[in-house]
């Protein structure tokens, strides 16, 4: 087993769907809470959050994005207070290269060892929303690296701060803002 060293900077779980329809119709006005830890439930979701038990999301119990993407998409669109809230994922994760965790199983543990175990399941890829809530040209900037759809194996307990992943695959953290592959994008 590897072990890498990682942040979580963002914890994020709301009780609605806002991005429904079509953008220039505005999304919905359900309230997104960033919190300092979440419970979360294998096979069912985050406590508190708007798929949790959903069978639809079943591969998309949670969701991460790496935090060095969301930098990048900021400086490119010169938008520096943009909050990583608008992505409408999960987990704000740094140092960890989210695309080489697909189809891979992986451990997330806090400082006490206390860990929760993951299937990477997909690449979570970013829709025509990301225009509409971070600015004209994100969409394009974040395809090939929005994000991780995951199912989550064990129950337990994220919490902000610092954390160990680990990982039965090498992971090297210089490919984080990489976009993944082309072959391997969903259809």
């Amino acid at each position: 087993m590897l072990c890498y060293p990682a942040n979580i900077r963002h914890i994020f779980i709301s009780p609605g769907h806002n991005y429904f329809g079509r953008p220039k119709d505005g999304p919905g006005a359900h309230p997104t809470h960033d919190v300092a830890r979440v419970e979360l439930r294998a096979g069912l979701g985050l406590v508190g959050d708007r798929y949790y038990g959903v069978a639809a999301h079943f591969n998309a119990q949670v969701t991460f994005v790496a935090w060095e993407v969301f930098a990048e998409v900021r400086r490119a669109l010169g938008a520096h207070e943009l909050s990583p809230m608008l992505l409408r994922r999960n987990i704000v994760v740094e140092g960890i290269p989210l695309n080489q965790l697909i189809g891979q199983e992986f451990t997330i543990m806090d400082a006490s060892g206390a860990g929760v175990r993951f299937q990477g399941a997909s690449h979570c890829a970013p829709c025509a929303w990301m225009d509409a809530a971070l600015g004209a040209g994100a969409w394009q900037l974040l395809k090939g690296r929005g994000g991780l759809r995951a199912r989550i194996l064990t129950d337990g307990v994220l919490r902000r701060g610092p954390v160990q992943v680990q990982s039965d695959v090498a992971l090297d953290a210089s490919t984080i803002t990489a976009p993944i592959a082309r072959p391997r994008l969903p259809a």
